[in-house]
C-alpha cells in the first residue's frame, strides 16, 4: 500500500457525505492514563505553534463496491467505534497541566450524517475533504476522527470511503487495517455474514501497561545509555539527512511528497533471496543499499537514522487501534565492506545493538536524558504482504495517507507489500531538498535492483561520486 498526501489520490467526482461522530453527556472520569507518546503529542501541539496539532492526522482511502447501503454503512462505522475503545475517549490536557481522561459507551455514541445532494467535482471534493481532515482531527478534541464517503455513478456504482484520524489515535500499522475492518462490518451489516475480526485489546489499557513497566527505567538504563551515545556522537542533536536541503524557507512552506514503486513482486523477492543467502533479513538489505548512496554521493560511510519500532509485543494488540511505536536510532559503517550483503550484516549488528530502546517510551527516554530529541531523518520499514485484505488493496484503489507537514527534516517510509516494494517519503520543498533526496533514492534503487536483478556482489567501496557531479534525476 502506497503512503501518501491526500492531494496524490486521485478523487472522481461525486455526492459527498461526512460521517461524524457525536456523543451525549454520559462521559465518565477515567482514571487510566494518556499513553507517553500520546501524551508528548498532547504538549507539543498545545503551544499554538503546530496549528493546534492539525498537522499529525493519518487516514486511508479505499472503495466499496456498487451503491452505498448508507445504514449498513452507519452501522458498520459504529460496530468499529465500539470495537475500538480509544475511539471513545479522549485525554485532554487541563489548565492545572494534568492530563484528564474520559470514557463514553459505544452505545451513547450517534452518527451525524452530513449528506451534500448535489456532485462534487473532484477539485471541489480535495478541497472540502482536506479541510474537514485539517480542522476536525486536533488531539485537542473529540472525536478527532471522521469518515467522508463520495458515491460515484460513472462508469458504474461505487463508493469511495476516506478517514483521517489524529496521530494519537492510530499509527502506520493501525491504518492499513482500516479498510479490511470497515469493508468486512459493513458485508455483515448488509448480509449477516459474520465479520470474523479478531478479538483486539485498548490502546487505553496498553498505555497504562507502558507507564508502570516505565517507571522502573532509570538513566542506568541500555535504552537510555544508548540515546545518550546516539546524541553525543551526533554532536548534540539527531543525525541529519547525508545531503544537503539548502536554507529552511523564509515563509512557512508545506513540504513535498514523492511516492515510487522501486521493485516488483519478483524482484523484491530476488532480493530477500540474496540477503537470506547472506543470513541477512530484508530490511537490513534496504538499510544498507541507503548506506551505499549515501557514500557514493559524500563519502562518508557512516550511515546514521532513527527507525520507528512497533511495540505491539503481545498478540493481544495485533489489531488493535493505537500509536504503537518506538524509535531507535541506528547507525554504522561500510567501510571495507566487500558486498550489499556484508553491509547488511553490519546494518543487522545495528538494529540488535538498539533493539532494548524500542521497550522503552521514547518520552521517557527524553524525561531521564532531560534533552529534547527530535529525529530529522526517519527511515520506516513495514512489511504489510500478510495484512488482511493486502492482495485486494490495489483492486479497491486502497491508500495510506498522511497531512501535510511543514518541518525541515526527512522522513523516508519503505513499504513491502505483496505486489513490491513502495518508497515513499517527504522532504522541505527547496529546490535543493528535492534536487537531493531524490538522487538519493534513484542511488539506492540502483542498489537494490544490482541485488534483486543480478545477485551479483555490489561494493559499498566503489569509486565516490560527489553529488555535485551528478544531475538532477539521480541518473
Amino acid at each position: 500500500m502506497e503512503f501518501t498526501e491526500l492531494a496524490d489520490y486521485a478523487i472522481s467526482p461525486g455526492i459527498l457525505t461526512e460521517w461524524l461522530p457525536e456523543a451525549g453527556t454520559d462521559w465518565i472520569e477515567d482514571s487510566r492514563p494518556a499513553s507517553y507518546i500520546h501524551e508528548a503529542h498532547l504538549r507539543r501541539t498545545a503551544d499554538g505553534t503546530h496549528d493546534d496539532g492539525r498537522e499529525s492526522w493519518l487516514g486511508t482511502a479505499f472503495q466499496l463496491p456498487g451503491t452505498l447501503d448508507r445504514d449498513a454503512f452507519r452501522t458498520a462505522v459504529h460496530a468499529w467505534i465500539a470495537r475500538h475503545e480509544p475511539l471513545r475517549s479522549h485525554a485532554e490536557l487541563s489548565y492545572d497541566g494534568r492530563i484528564r481522561r474520559r470514557t463514553i459507551d459505544a452505545n451513547a455514541i450517534e452518527l451525524n450524517e452530513v449528506r451534500h445532494e448535489y456532485e462534487f467535482d473532484a477539485d471541489t471534493a480535495f478541497e472540502r475533504i482536506h479541510d474537514l481532515f485539517d480542522e476536525l482531527t486536533s488531539p485537542h478534541r473529540w472525536p478527532a476522527y471522521l469518515f467522508v464517503t463520495i458515491e460515484h455513478t460513472d462508469p458504474a456504482p461505487d463508493c469511495t470511503v476516506l478517514f483521517a484520524a489524529d496521530h494519537s489515535l492510530i499509527d502506520g500499522l493501525s491504518v492499513i487495517l482500516v479498510a479490511h475492518e470497515i469493508t468486512r462490518l459493513y458485508t455483515e451489516a448488509r448480509s449477516g455474514m459474520p465479520s470474523d475480526l479478531i478479538p483486539v485489546g485498548s490502546y487505553i489499557d496498553f498505555g497504562a501497561e507502558e507507564r508502570a513497566a516505565a517507571a522502573a527505567v532509570d538513566a542506568r538504563h541500555s535504552a537510555v545509555e544508548c540515546w545518550r551515545s546516539a546524541v553525543e556522537r551526533s554532536g548534540g542533536r539527531l543525525s541529519e539527512f547525508p545531503l544537503d536541503l539548502g536554507p529552511r524557507p523564509d515563509q512557512r512552506t508545506a513540504q513535498h511528497a514523492l511516492s515510487e514503486w522501486i521493485l516488483d513482486a519478483g524482484q523484491a523477492g530476488a532480493f530477500n533471496a540474496a540477503c537470506r543467502r547472506a543470513g541477512q533479513g530484508f530490511f537490513p538489505g534496504v538499510l544498507a543499499c541507503f548506506a551505499l548512496a549515501g557514500a557514493e554521493l559524500t563519502g562518508d560511510t557512516v550511515f546514521r537514522t532513527v527507525t520507528p519500532v512497533h511495540t505491539r509485543n503481545d498478540p493481544h494488540w495485533a489489531s488493535s487501534l493505537g500509536w504503537f511505536v518506538g524509535l531507535s536510532p541506528v547507525e554504522f559503517d561500510i567501510a571495507g565492506a566487500e558486498d550489499v550483503q556484508t553491509a547488511a550484516g553490519r546494518a543487522t549488528a545495528a538494529l540488535a545493538a538498539t533493539r532494548a530502546t524500542a521497550k522503552v517510551p521514547f518520552a521517557r527516554i527524553e524525561e531521564l536524558l532531560d534533552f529534547p530529541i527530535r529525529p530529522r531523518f526517519v527511515v520506516s520499514y513495514m512489511d504489510v504482504r500478510f495484512v488482511p485484505m493486502a492482495q485486494q488493496w490495489p483492486d479497491v484503489r486502497a491508500r495510506a495517507l498522511r497531512s501535510r507537514h511543514y518541518t525541515h527534516d526527512v522522513y523516508i517510509w519503505v513499504n513491502r507489500t505483496p505486489h513490491g516494494v513502495n518508497v515513499s517519503a517527504r522532504f522541505p520543498q527547496t529546490p535543493i531538498a528535492t534536487e537531493n533526496v531524490r538522487r538519493y533514492l534513484a542511488r539506492a534503487r540502483r542498489a537494490l535492483l544490482a541485488v534483486a536483478e543480478s545477485q551479483r556482489p555490489v561494493s559499498p567501496t566503489a569509486p565516490v561520486v560527489r553529488a555535485d557531479a551528478v544531475d538532477a534525476t539521480g541518473q
